[in-house]
């Protein structure tokens, strides 16, 4: 899966009107576990670093997702999503 992830967040990266939409859907697939293990931290993560972009949609969904996250796992995704964007 880390390969899905890198190559859609490069393309994402590359600019383009579609970029929050590539992330909100990477958030998506973590959420749901579609193709995928389930993972909400990196659900988060990706959300997270949608909303930032400009998603609507992320933002609703983020909360949806940290709902069901505990404090521990909140810390995680959000130190996770700002280090990508440190780098990115």
């Amino acid at each position: 899966m880390a390969r899905f992830e890198m190559h859609n967040a490069e393309m994402a990266t590359m600019g383009g009107d579609r970029n929050a939409d590539v992330f909100c859907e990477m958030g998506l697939m973590y959420a749901t576990g579609r193709g995928c293990e389930v993972d909400l931290v990196a659900a988060h993560k990706w959300l997270n670093i949608a909303a930032i972009k400009g998603s609507d949609r992320a933002v609703d969904l983020r909360a949806d997702v940290a709902a069901s996250m505990s404090k521990m796992q909140l810390v995680e995704a959000l130190r996770a999503a700002r280090e990508w964007m440190t780098i990115h």
